[in-house]
């Protein structure tokens, strides 16, 4: 069964707790602490917040500026990644970098039909110093679950959606018509 809320609910030692006011304490214990927690401060014991204040270069929570654990793109957009960072001035990839492919690169273009990206995101794997997996091996997925996924670890993927991976000229138009 689903319950749906509108406010926040806390999930304190396996139990539900829906503050009734924005100023209310969590009247349950708060993991080890052994202290009740003002809503307002209840954000900070979450994973999501332990995750991003781990990997926030600056030192403020509200302004964040994060650093990933690794990156990873496929055949479709790994092109355009590299040359704006090379654009930008980057002689090496600051994370790992993973080019490889995707399983919708596989479906949308008919198969690896795209073998000088390919030859491409071999060669910045080499210059950079990222991590090239060929086609058939692994798609980006499976791979960065199994190699560089864990506990506390964020991993930035660059992908397009569908329609944004094609080119669409009544996009073009309707922009135009904006302007």
């Amino acid at each position: 069964m689903i319950k749906l809320y509108d406010e926040g609910v806390y999930l304190v030692n396996g139990r539900e707790i829906v503050p009734k006011s924005e100023g209310q304490r969590v009247e349950a214990i708060t993991g080890k602490t052994g202290r009740a927690a003002a809503r307002e401060d209840a954000w900070k014991g979450t994973m999501a917040y332990s995750i991003l204040k781990s990997h926030n270069t600056s030192g403020n929570m509200k302004q964040l500026k994060l650093k990933f654990d690794a990156m990873t793109s496929h055949d479709i957009t790994f092109v355009g990644v590299v040359q704006t960072a090379r654009a930008s001035g980057m002689e090496k990839f600051p994370v790992p970098y993973v080019l490889t492919n995707c399983h919708n690169s596989l479906c949308a273009v008919g198969g690896t039909i795209n073998e000088d990206d390919h030859m491409f995101g071999l060669s910045a794997a080499r210059k950079y110093g990222g991590i090239y997996v060929p086609p058939h091996i692994a798609v980006m997925h499976q791979y960065m679950r199994e190699m560089h996924a864990g506990c506390g670890r964020m991993i930035l993927a660059p992908t397009p959606t569908p329609v944004t991976a094609r080119w669409e000229p009544w996009r073009l138009e309707r922009a135009e018509e904006n302007w």
